[in-house]
């Protein structure tokens, strides 16, 4: 059989989560093909812009252990690259302590901190305002700040990934390369593209928001629902001034899901501007088909008004605005989907999935979840709270 078109596995999504399982598949020393329905390093995917936020305060014990055990991944990446991958600002979590959203509560966070024995300290209002920034908040707002927290390059991420498996004697990588048909047949699976027919052993499925339509060819689908996030940098008018990366816990009002996050300024993105996002969308999509790379003005307007009553040192004119589009699974906190395909397709424990929620802070580890899932079947790392495709993945007729 022709070596170019057999591999051991074929990762079907060549961003951030793709490049990472092929870097952990070449490190085990087996031969790897990932297809990219686009060009590599893009923007059409779950990210807007090239920063994505790392941090650990989360509201799930076992999700402040995951991002802690993805720490030392992370250090392998960066020694690869004298490029930094993040820039380490801390993450400040604050806001109304009794909401509940889909990042979590800040209560139930400083729980799972303390369970792991993460540092952190509790931050009043009066302190949210003089130390870090932000203004005119209700007295009741309280907060906690985690120094490890940190602004992730997440160009710099992919180019490091890619640059590691394009000189990798064990990895090739082919880009506008949509995958049209899945098949299984004599023990292996071919899979269609333009760029012509490939085969293997093993399938890593990690196409993004466009689960879907990969996983139509298996007559599957997800129960999902996808965000078009607004997003926009802001003029620094004090040039001293840094904000770390933070999340503010709101109650909505109206239309107004009133929940924002932002980041620093960094040198890699617009520099001499901050980025805040709504964390929150008017109209939820019903497919990753009806994005826009031009934001809800209604959400962009909101971002906005909040920048201009709550934060210092910045112009509350948008500039520079995107878009991201995330696939979320309809469980309440918008879980991840770590599992294999379900049991009515075909060697379905041969074809190992990754969908739905935020994973950028967890890119390295999760390339080598995914690649012992699929080369051992099982990866010591607890992932038992994301092995709901039983739950979420429905038949197509």
């Amino acid at each position: 059989m022709n070596s170019d078109k057999h591999f051991d596995v074929i990762v079907i999504g060549g961003g951030p989560m793709g490049l990472s399982t092929a870097w952990h598949l070449s490190k085990r020393k087996v031969t790897t093909l990932v297809l990219e329905q686009f060009t590599f390093i893009n923007q059409l995917g779950s990210s807007a812009g090239v920063s994505r936020q790392f941090r650990i305060p989360y509201p799930d014990e076992y999700m402040v252990k995951l991002v802690k055990q993805s720490i030392p991944f992370w250090d392998e990446l960066q020694s690869l690259t004298p490029v930094p991958l993040m820039d380490e600002v801390g993450t400040l979590w604050f806001g109304d302590p009794d909401v509940h959203s889909t990042e979590g509560n800040i209560k139930q966070a400083e729980t799972a901190l303390k369970a792991q024995n993460v540092p952190y300290t509790t931050v009043s209002a009066s302190e949210l305002e003089s130390q870090y920034h932000f203004k005119d908040l209700p007295s009741t707002y309280t907060g906690l700040f985690q120094p490890q927290g940190a602004s992730i390059d997440l160009k710099a991420t992919q180019q490091t990934l890619y640059n590691w498996n394009r000189k990798s004697s064990l990895v090739t990588l082919k880009e506008e390369a949509p995958v049209t048909k899945i098949e299984h047949r004599y023990d292996q699976f071919e899979v269609t593209t333009p760029l012509g027919n490939f085969t293997a052993k093993k399938l890593v499925l990690v196409p993004g928001p466009y689960a879907d339509a990969v996983f139509k060819l298996l007559k599957f689908q997800v129960a999902a629902t996808y965000w078009n996030m607004a997003s926009a940098f802001y003029k620094k008018t004090s040039p001293q001034v840094q904000y770390p990366t933070w999340f503010v816990f709101q109650n909505p009002v109206g239309s107004n899901g009133n929940q924002f996050y932002g980041f620093p300024e960094v040198s890699w993105n617009y520099p001499g501007y901050i980025r805040v996002a709504s964390d929150f969308v008017i109209t939820p999509l019903d497919s990753p088909g009806q994005r826009s790379l031009v934001p809800n003005p209604q959400e962009l307007a909101y971002s906005a008004e909040w920048v201009k009553n709550h934060m210092s040192g910045l112009d509350p004119v948008p500039h520079y605005t995107s878009t991201c589009l995330v696939a979320l699974s309809k469980i309440p906190n918008k879980e991840l989907l770590v599992d294999f395909a379900p049991a009515y397709v075909p060697a379905h424990k041969d074809i190992v999935i990754y969908a739905t929620g935020w994973a950028g802070k967890f890119v390295p580890l999760l390339g080598k979840i995914l690649a012992d899932l699929a080369l051992d079947g099982h990866t010591p790392f607890d992932i038992s709270h994301f092995s709901t495709g039983y739950k979420y993945f429905t038949q197509l007729k």
